[in-house]
This record gives structure tokens, C-alpha cells and sequence, in this order.
């Protein structure tokens, strides 16, 4: 059948303002932001949020701009609002094993009292012990106590002195050392030079008398040492006893100062009974004494145990916490210990501890980025182990490696629940499968998001709320019904399909605010269907540079491209250029030529290494096709070559077999294409012509190309025809058909395109398979049956080689 002229109403989709239901945007402000689009998305996110039980974390499938953070961060506001609020995390200092400080869980607020109780326990006991121990009681008895040691110790030491002085030795203390002397019979003191002039008798005596001197003194130390330590421990006892009171009230005000039952009550109350052993043990520091700068250091070292370090307050929640971590580093995520460097050492302590995003979001939500987490590998190793135990233990990877000795701190690993949402793409989520197989065990609820979707009056209304809020959250003016339209337009050309929209809203946001600037510039207003038409025209203008240097180039006859006339083996095919933020069509000329041999079909470009893998897809394609319209003759004696002509960069995809078929039939036919329509369109074993992509770019660059150079009513484009709803053409392109001077004509099968480009019909065979001779398959037909037989006389002519029986063949000798 033959090709069917689209007609300007198929070339676009024109959406009327006045069916969208409002005036301007403005009535739309107060409504509620749906999901556009993304019900299926919106319902996993839903079920993944909802569900307590481990391992369900979400990963965010989808392109960027689809509103895939921004909706989840919205989702898991609403999900978390439900949820009751977490407990504080605090550390405390270990008195039995300061470098491993105590986790403590508390309900929400109690970790911000138990910090302001414990804070003013202490400054109260700072404040009222001094006057305690300083009291006439504690003076009077202490005085005893000590009275009666130094009672004690003085009786033992007369003692001593009398067994010495038996002996001939007079005793005193000297620097908290025993000093005897030997004493002569007038009383003085013998000099070592008169102990040895004395009789060897003598001598002996007194050597005898010395050691037995020592041993008594060995005895007397013996005995007061454990009065001294009496004398400690009765002084120590009574400071307890008279400073028992403070604390016991101190501390018994802390635990009534709790208002919420403590889940970890049991270890708490451990603590702070270890707190209490230790503020005894360190009592002597509330006193005065001679060394009053070392006492105070001392003091506010001990005090600075009973400190708390309230590492996650969630006092001021009202439901479970939601967190996005934008910058995933290690010890933003995972927490932190923090060091200061004392005499070339790295010293730390518990109040040094710092939470990270994993502890913050305890029994709440938290929000990453893949491309994030997978930047650094310490930080995606540690979180897979976390996903693996559940418990997060805080430490400082890089310390160990530092070239100062450092303190160790291991703080108490705790137990985290946090609901995981990870955002990526398709390919990292696939990726991420195979090179991690737990992953999809922890990550079970996978969330789509799509990339456009059908559209209806339901979606176009939630598209215009979306400009609302837009133009609400930015202060914009906001849009008429007639912008929203040309919007929507839009968005139906960026899916690419009069069906669908795009779901790629921010691209929408970016020519709302863009559309908005320009109505402003103009004046104070609405923003207009004009003013979004001046916004997308600039941006073409911003983008287009490359578009229109290539253009230029045509233009000038640096590239090749005729717009008139016929060309044997010669057609124009049709290309996009994606450059990221911005896509064009460009003619290229495709040429092929034929002539007899065995070697079939060669593609020039893959040959050379500039053909991608799906183009070399497309060009076998077209060789099987080639072979079922014409093998079952007789095998192919071809030799013919397909060449994309000043095209020094790669060449991929499949839209252009059809041209190159077209331009392969007329080389074998001898029957010239016409220059002024430009082809696109794949081609399957069967001949059916396939949809290609950037169908609207495509035409509007060979249009833009021909009306450089004069439309004059013979130009167009042949498309599959299956590619007809995907039409969203520029108003202009639509105008020029609707005049008559640019045409647009579709083709189910590529022989259908043939007979449009040639003019010629294609041709049916008969019931031998033979092709009219008038036709274009016939003509080719007889080419290749001429290439057939110019093979065969070839054979035929050459000089036949001799073949030697084994009798015959000459014997070595």
C-alpha cells in the first residue's frame, strides 16, 4: 500500500485552555500536591514506609528531576508523623572502664533533664560539701580521730625509744626517715671514728644491740602503718557520713526528676550508684590544702565525670525524625569521636562523642543518595555491616593511622532502627544486585518511579497544581490557563508522544520560573501562553549554538546535502544529536554501491570502528531482509558497501536502516531517490518499518535545513508510521505543512517508502518469486542475477587446476 501524507492536525497535540477547568493557576495554590503520574511509585513508598518489620528499606528507583526525592521527603513527613517519638541517646563515663563509655537510651526530653539535674546535682554539691567538711562537728570529731592516732602512734614511738636507749642509741625523726645514734657514757653522740676505736667486745655489743634496733623498727612501722590507714578510713567514713546526706538527696532528686519510665531504669540507677562510690572515694577534693591550683584541677577533672553527653535530643520531636543526609561523609553519617592533642598525644573522653545521621534517625527515616554512599568505600562497607547487625558502634577509622599516639575511646555499640531510603537509578539499582547479592534481602521495598505517563484531565490538573506551587513556593505570578496549556504541550513533546506526559517535572519547574521572569520583565500580569513561548525559544537560543553551527555548515556547502533532484544510491537520512541539556536533528547524506562478488554486504562504518553495536545490529538486519527478498533465486553474488558520508564521529542506533536500504535498492535498481525527503525508520526482517526516537527532532532539523534554503513544496520526511502519535511538532513545521510546502508521509513497510522515493512501484512477485521487471524490486532482481551470472563466467573462465591420482604423483628421490 502506499505511504500515507500526514495531515497538520496529526502533527501536534493542541490542548484547549478551556477545558483544564480554571482561570489561572491562583485557584489552584491551596490544593494538595499529588503524586502526578506515579501511583505505582506512591503505593511502594506507602507500603514500604508502613512496614515495621526489618529489612524493608526503600531504594528509589528513577531519573533525575522525576520529584523522586522531594515526594519520599514528603512521604516520609507523613509516615513519620505517626510514629511515636524515639528515645534520647546519651553516653556516660565508665567508672570501672573509662575507655569504654555506657549508652544510654531514655524517653524523648528525659536525656535534656537528666543533663540539667546532673548539672545542678553537682553545682549543689560543690557548693554545700566544702561547708560540711568545714563544720564544727566534722572539725571536733576528725580532731578525735586523728588525736587518738597520733595517741597511738606516739605511745608505740616511746616505746621504740626506751628499747633504744636499753641499748645505748638515742632516736629522732628526720624527713620521715628513723635516725638512731649510739651514745657513749657521758651522753654524747660517738662519732664512726670513735665506734671503731672502741674495744672489738664493744664493737660486737653494739652490732648486736643496731640489729636488734632495726628489727624493732621493722616492728613499729609494722604496727602504726595500719593505724594510719584506720586513721584514713575513719577520716574518709566520717566524710562520707557527713556528706551522705547531700548526695543521697542529690541523686534521689535526679531519679524523682525523671517524669517518664526509664526502660533502661536498671542502668541508670547502676551508674548512678557508681558515680556516688566514686564522689566519696574523691571527697578529700572538696577540702582546702596547700596545693590549691592541683586540688581544683583535680576537682573539676572528677566533676567532669558526672557529666552526661546527650548525643540525640529528641525533646523537641513530635513524631519520629526524618533526615536527609546530603553529605554522606563517614563521620557525618556513622559518628564521630573528637580528639585534642596534650603533650603530643590525642586525648579524648565520653563527652567527645558525637552522633551521626544513622543515630539521629533512630526510629525514624533517613534519606541517601547512592552515588553518595558509594563515593567513599569505608562508608559503604560500614553500612552494609550495619545493615547486617542492625547495631552501630562509633569509632574513628583514620586515628590509627595518625603519626601521634592517640587515646583509645570505644564507646558502646547500640542498637539502631532506622528506615533506609536510598536513591538511584536503574542501572545502579541492577548493578548494585549483582555485585552485592544481600542487598535486595535488606532493600525489599523497591519504589519506580516512572518516567512520564498517560495523560488525562485528572494528571493535567494535578500538573497545573504543581505550577502553583511552584509559583507559590517562589513567589512567581502565576499562570493562565492558556500558559498551563502551552506547558502542558510541552511536557507531552518531552515524552515524546501525544499520549504521555513527562514526568521529568523539574525540566517544568525550570520554564515556569524561566516563564515567569519574562512576564515580569514585560510587566506586572499573568504569565502568558507568549510569555512560555518567548521562555522556550530562549532557551533554544542559549543551547543552540552547536545546532546552529552545524546548520551553517550545510548552509555554506562545507556538508554535503541536496534538497532537489533525484541521486542514484544517494538518500538523506535523518540524526539527533543529545547533547545532556539539549537535543537536535541533522540531515546526513547515506550513500551505497553495488557490483558483483561474494563478499556481501560492508559497512564502511564498522569497519573502521566508528559503528556502535546497535547500528551493527540494524545493518544485519537489513542484510537478512535483503536475502528474503531475493536468496530464494539464487545466492547472492554481491559485493556492495553502505557508507554515512562526513560522519567522523560514531554512528549508533537503528534508524537509519531504512535509508540504507533504500539507498542499497537504487544502486542495484539504477533508479534515483529523491533528495527532498529526508528518511528515518528501522527496518525488521520482515520489512515492517519500527518506530525510532527523537522523531520531532529529526524533522524539525531537516525542515530547518530546507527552509534555509527555500521550501518549494517537495521536500518532507518519510517516518514509520507508527511513530505518528509521537508527532509534537513546533507550531512552524505545522504551519508549512498545512500550507502545502513541506510534507510529512508515513510507511508501515519499507517497501512502501521505496516506491515514494522513487516513483517507481516496488513490485510483488509472482508464484515463481519473480518481481515485475518495471518495479524496483525487478530491476534489482535482474542486477543481482547479473552480478550472479558475471560470478559464475568468472569461475568458468578461470584456468582449472590439475589434480594428481596418487600413482601419478612424482616420487622424491
Amino acid at each position: 500500500m502506499p505511504t500515507v501524507p500526514l495531515s497538520p492536525t496529526d502533527l501536534r497535540l493542541t490542548i484547549d485552555p478551556a477545558t483544564l477547568g480554571f482561570a489561572d493557576t491562583a485557584e489552584l495554590a491551596d490544593e494538595a500536591l499529588p503524586w502526578i503520574g506515579q501511583a505505582r511509585a506512591e503505593v511502594a513508598a506507602r507500603f514500604g514506609l508502613g512496614m515495621d518489620q526489618p529489612n524493608y528499606n526503600l531504594f528509589v528507583l528513577g531519573e533525575v528531576g522525576s520529584g523522586r526525592s522531594s515526594l519520599l521527603r514528603q512521604a516520609m513527613v507523613e509516615a513519620a508523623a505517626k510514629r511515636r517519638v524515639p528515645p534520647d541517646l546519651c553516653y556516660l563515663h565508665n567508672f570501672d572502664t573509662p575507655e569504654r563509655p555506657l549508652a544510654l537510651r531514655l524517653p524523648a526530653g528525659e536525656g535534656r533533664l537528666l543533663r540539667q539535674l546532673l548539672t545542678q546535682a553537682v553545682k549543689n554539691l560543690q557548693a554545700e560539701i566544702p561547708p560540711q567538711l568545714g563544720g564544727q562537728d566534722y572539725k571536733t570529731e576528725s580532731e578525735r580521730i586523728e588525736k587518738a592516732w597520733k595517741d597511738d602512734v606516739a605511745r608505740h614511738y616511746a616505746e621504740l625509744s626506751a628499747f633504744a636507749e636499753a641499748r645505748s642509741f638515742s632516736l629522732h625523726r628526720e624527713a620521715g626517715r628513723m635516725v638512731f645514734t649510739l651514745i657513749g657514757k657521758k651522753g654524747q653522740a660517738l662519732t664512726e671514728d670513735e665506734v671503731l676505736a672502741l674495744p672489738k667486745t664493744r664493737r660486737a655489743a653494739v652490732e648486736q644491740a643496731e640489729q636488734e634496733l632495726r628489727a624493732e623498727i621493722a616492728r613499729y612501722i609494722e604496727k602504726t602503718q595500719p593505724l594510719e590507714r584506720a586513721m584514713n578510713e575513719a577520716l574518709a567514713a566520717l566524710r562520707r557520713q557527713v556528706v551522705r546526706p547531700l548526695v543521697e538527696r542529690e541523686l534521689q532528686a535526679i531519679r524523682d526528676g525523671l517524669r517518664k519510665q526509664i526502660k533502661d531504669a536498671a542502668k541508670l540507677n547502676a551508674w548512678l550508684d557508681a558515680l556516688e562510690r566514686d564522689l566519696f572515694d574523691n571527697l578529700e577534693l572538696f577540702n582546702g590544702g596547700e596545693d590549691e591550683e592541683g586540688r581544683q584541677e583535680e576537682l573539676q577533672a572528677a566533676l567532669a565525670r558526672y557529666r552526661v553527653n546527650l548525643v540525640v535530643d529528641n525533646g523537641g520531636l513530635t513524631g519520629a525524625p526524618v533526615i536527609v543526609e546530603d553529605n554522606p561523609l563517614f563521620r557525618a553519617l556513622f559518628g564521630s569521636i573528637e580528639y585534642q592533642s596534650e603533650n603530643d598525644v590525642l586525648v579524648t573522653d565520653f563527652s567527645r562523642i558525637r552522633a551521626g545521621s544513622l543515630l539521629q534517625a533512630h526510629g525514624g527515616f533517613l534519606m541517601l543518595h547512592l552515588r553518595d554512599v558509594l563515593a567513599d568505600p569505608l562508608v559503604w562497607e560500614k553500612l552494609r555491616r550495619f545493615l547486617r547487625s542492625g547495631r552501630l558502634q562509633i569509632e574513628e577509622p583514620g586515628v590509627s593511622f595518625s603519626p601521634i599516639a592517640a587515646v583509645s575511646l570505644v564507646p558502646e555499640a547500640v542498637d539502631v532502627e532506622v528506615k533506609l531510603v536510598l536513591i538511584g537509578s536503574r542501572d545502579q539499582y541492577y548493578e548494585l544486585q549483582e555485585a552485592a547479592p544481600e542487598f535486595t534481602r535488606h532493600f525489599r521495598a523497591k519504589v519506580d518511579f516512572a518516567d512520564s505517563f498517560l495523560a488525562s484531565a485528572t494528571t493535567r490538573r494535578a500538573s497545573a497544581i504543581f505550577v502553583a506551587h511552584v509559583c507559590r513556593e517562589h513567589g512567581l505570578p502565576h499562570f493562565s490557563a492558556a500558559a498551563v496549556a502551552r506547558l502542558l504541550e510541552e511536557s507531552h513533546r518531552e515524552a515524546g508522544d501525544q499520549a504521555r506526559e513527562s514526568a521529568i517535572f523539574a525540566r517544568t519547574e525550570a520554564m515556569v520560573m524561566e516563564s515567569a521572569a519574562i512576564c515580569r520583565a514585560r510587566g506586572p500580569g499573568q504569565v502568558t501562553a507568549a510569555d512560555v513561548e518567548t521562555a522556550l525559544a530562549a532557551h533554544a537560543a542559549r543551547h543552540g549554538y552547536p545546532e546552529q553551527r552545524l546548520r551553517e555548515e550545510i548552509a555554506e556547502g562545507d556538508v554535503l546535502i541536496d534538497l532537489h533532484g533525484e541521486r542514484l544510491g544517494q538518500v538523506n537520512g535523518l540524526t539527533q544529536i543529545d547533547l545532556g541539556d539539549y537535543r537536535f536533528g541533522l540531515p546526513v547524506r547515506l550513500s551505497a554501491r553495488v557490483h558483483a562478488g561474494e563478499d556481501g554486504l560492508l559497512n564502511i562504518e564498522r569497519e573502521v570502528e566508528l559503528s556502535g553495536p546497535i547500528h551493527d545490529k540494524g545493518v544485519f538486519i537489513l542484510q537478512s531482509y535483503l536475502a528474503a527478498l531475493f536468496a530464494h533465486l539464487a545466492p547472492l553474488s554481491l559485493n556492495a558497501s553502505i557508507a554515512f558520508e562526513q560522519q567522523y564521529h560514531e554512528v549508533e542506533g537503528d534508524s537509519a536502516s531504512c535509508a540504507e536500504l533504500y539507498a542499497l535498492l537504487s544502486a542495484l535498481s539504477g533508479l534515483p531517490l529523491k533528495q527532498g525527503i529526508a528518511v528515518t525508520g528501522a527496518v525488521n526482517q520482515h520489512g515492517e518499518v519500527l518506530p525510532v526516537g527523537g522523531i520531532n527532532e529529526k524533522i524539525e532539523g531537516w525542515f530547518s535545513v530546507c527552509e534555509t534554503a527555500g521550501l518549494d513544496g517537495s521536500q518532507g520526511v518519510l517516518i514509520p508510521a507508527r511513530n505518528r502519535r509521537h508527532l509534537m511538532l513546533a507550531p512552524r513545521v505545522v504551519e508549512a505543512v498545512a500550507g502545502g510546502r513541506f510534507h510529512i508521509h508515513t510507511a508501515q513497510l519499507a517497501t512502501e517508502g521505496i516506491e515514494l522515493l522513487t516513483g517507481v512501484a516496488a513490485g510483488e512477485p509472482n508464484a515463481a518469486g519473480h518481481y515485475p521487471s518495471d518495479s524496483v524490486l525487478g530491476q534489482a532482481q535482474e542486477a543481482l542475477l547479473a552480478f550472479r551470472r558475471a560470478c559464475q563466467q568468472q569461475e568458468h573462465t578461470r584456468a582449472p587446476r590439475r589434480h594428481f591420482r596418487a600413482a601419478d604423483r612424482p616420487q622424491r628421490r
